[in-house]
């Protein structure tokens, strides 16, 4: 042990992996569950919000949210992201990991029943309100994303760190999936109860009254899952090393790691006090003392996530608009609006089951088993897996001509070879033939 490190640190780093280690792994990946599924579900009811209230009469196409509008409604939940990020991480220095854990829960909770809950007598009301409870949900969520891995971080030991940590960011793959089943499912019924004409039929009764209840069920659904795991977050103790080094209370930390590892780990108060009257490991963030020893490190891993975060994103919000261009889903006059929301979920769906639930789970087996660095290898096969099958099925679609997918793969009852199952064997084909190259 190390002549500066106390000996519930120590117990912490030194621990073999144990239950309480799956438990955190769970209670902190809901959090990412949640946060993923707040932030993009929002792309599945975007094309039906449209429908609903910006409908014009006479129109050969049906109504879409004007371009102003779409980008607030897809983008206000980021701008309230990244104040909650600052705001919370700051604060959850400030009053502990878990109190500040239970705040934003609690309002992600709020604000997602608040989103489908949204009111007013005409669009531009009913816009409104809703950027509003969504702006203050991405508050929430910037808090919780930041916390959830910190107090992985701070749970784990040395030895599987990096991969309980992936295991966390993992779950946000399941919660795009999620997000896209629970859409399937009501979309589904509502459709399977309320029969509607496509909208080349019959504009008006294209749209029934009832859809929408739809895209307010999809998104109230997000507080469910958040809801189910607020009782164990409160139960979670807070973590040792912000009791010891920040609170200083190095007998509350011990009792409750204690407790956690079931080991008896000895409190240490003047250790505590000693390393807190140490000067030499006291900087601010701004500091050059901060900067001189982590600096490149920050710098490093912000401009990865940043450089990650443009693509992952922004192909996750706007996959739809993709879908059509690419022909996945049909012409939107040609189907009624809850058969839309249906089809958008149900390419979503696939699209998060091909390459982000498997780009997740395999970075942190990666990680586990061989190092960071092939994890990262996997994030990337992951997210670029989805991203090849939409590019080469553009391709395909624009020239049929052109198109390299083997006969034997092809449907010629559909012209533009966008059956899901043609594109993923025309993914592999095409993988396939540049490794041959």
């Amino acid at each position: 042990m190390a002549g500066g490190q106390l000996q519930v640190l120590n117990a912490l780093d030194q621990a073999k992996t144990q239950w309480y280690h799956f438990t955190a792994i769970v209670i902190a990946g809901m959090g990412f569950f949640t946060d993923a599924y707040d932030l993009f579900c929002i792309s599945l009811v975007t094309k039906l919000l449209g429908r609903i209230y910006y409908h014009v009469d006479g129109s050969t196409n049906p109504g879409s949210l004007p371009p102003n509008v779409s980008a607030a409604v897809n983008g206000v939940a980021f701008c309230g992201t990244l104040a909650g990020q600052l705001f919370f991480g700051w604060l959850g220095d400030k009053m502990g990991r878990k109190r500040v854990y239970g705040m934003t829960l609690m309002l992600m909770v709020i604000c997602s029943i608040a989103s489908g809950l949204s009111f007013g007598q005409d669009a531009k009301a009913v816009m409104a309100t809703l950027c509003f409870f969504r702006f203050w949900l991405g508050f929430g969520i910037g808090g919780d994303y930041p916390l959830s891995a910190t107090i992985m971080s701070e749970y784990a030991n040395k030895k599987t760190r990096g991969a309980f940590i992936a295991a966390v960011f993992a779950m946000q793959g399941f919660g795009i999936l999620a997000g896209g089943m629970v859409a399937i499912i009501i979309s589904a019924a509502f459709k399977a109860k309320f029969h509607a004409p496509a909208y080349e039929v019959d504009p008006i009764a294209s749209t029934v009254p009832q859809a929408d209840y739809v895209w307010r069920l999809i998104l109230m659904f997000g507080s469910l899952p958040a809801a189910l795991t607020y009782y164990w977050r409160m139960k979670m103790p807070e973590t040792a090393r912000y009791t010891a080094l920040v609170a200083k209370n190095a007998k509350r930390a011990a009792s409750d790691m204690s407790k956690v590892l079931q080991v008896e780990i000895e409190a240490e108060q003047d250790k505590v006090e000693s390393l807190s009257q140490d000067t030499s490991n006291s900087f601010g963030l701004f500091s050059k003392e901060f900067l001189r020893r982590h600096g490149l490190h920050l710098l490093g891993t912000t401009m990865t996530w940043f450089l990650l975060d443009i693509a992952f994103y922004s192909s996750n919000l706007f996959q739809k608009d993709i879908f059509s261009a690419v022909g996945w889903i049909p012409p939107a006059k040609t189907m009624s609006a809850l058969e839309e929301v249906y089809k958008i979920a149900r390419a979503q769906t696939l699209i998060a089951l091909c390459s982000t639930v498997p780009g997740g789970d395999l970075s942190g087996q990666a990680t586990v088993d061989m190092s960071w660095y092939i994890s990262c290898i996997w994030e990337g096969w992951g997210n670029g897996w989805g991203f090849w099958l939409l590019v080469r099925s553009a391709a395909a679609g624009q020239d049929k001509d052109r198109c390299r997918v083997p006969t034997r793969y092809r449907d010629q009852k559909c012209p533009n070879h966008a059956r899901c199952y043609q594109l993923l064997w025309y993914g592999v084909y095409s993988v396939g033939t540049r490794v041959k190259r």
